[in-house]
């Protein structure tokens, strides 16, 4: 494994209830990078919610910024399962490549979830947990033989 995915500290600021932005550190490499998250488009009865932002490259990559360009849709009132799947694309640095990005977030319970996120070259599996929308623990099986555990805060 990467020593730059073992310990990972995020820290982001919601400037408006469309953009949050911050920096992620490694501390177990020399190690820095801006993450953002820009709404661009809000979800409609029809179309998909359009999101761009910026994070390291991909998990596994040992170093690289990323940009990316999402489509994101719940397909709960119509198939009434809690389904919403992602689509879009992302130009990592660390290659210098750009590639397709997908994932698909399913909320069977307020306070559980589990996304599978497709980064353009492995899968990620997560399995989420969340407390009263103010913390969130994640079991990560990263690229089908790494396990993690991810712990978030809100406040």
């Amino acid at each position: 494994m990467i020593d730059r995915a073992t310990l990972r500290l995020t820290l982001a600021y919601q400037f408006h209830p469309k953009f949050s932005a911050g920096a992620e550190v490694n501390p177990l490499e020399p190690d820095a990078t801006a993450i953002a998250n820009w709404r661009i488009v809000d979800e409609q009865e029809v179309f998909p919610a359009i999101i761009a932002g910026t994070s390291s490259d991909r998990i596994g990559s040992p170093h690289g910024q990323a940009f990316f360009l999402t489509a994101s849709k719940s397909l709960e009132p119509w198939t009434h399962l809690p389904l919403a799947p992602y689509a879009g694309v992302s130009y990592g640095t660390y290659r210098d490549d750009v590639r397709p990005i997908a994932g698909l977030i399913i909320t069977p319970l307020d306070w559980l979830s589990t996304t599978t996120i497709y980064d353009g070259r492995n899968v990620h599996q997560l399995l989420n947990f969340n407390v009263n929308n103010h913390h969130t623990v994640s079991l990560l099986f990263i690229q089908g033989k790494h396990f993690g555990v991810s712990y978030s805060v809100r406040f």
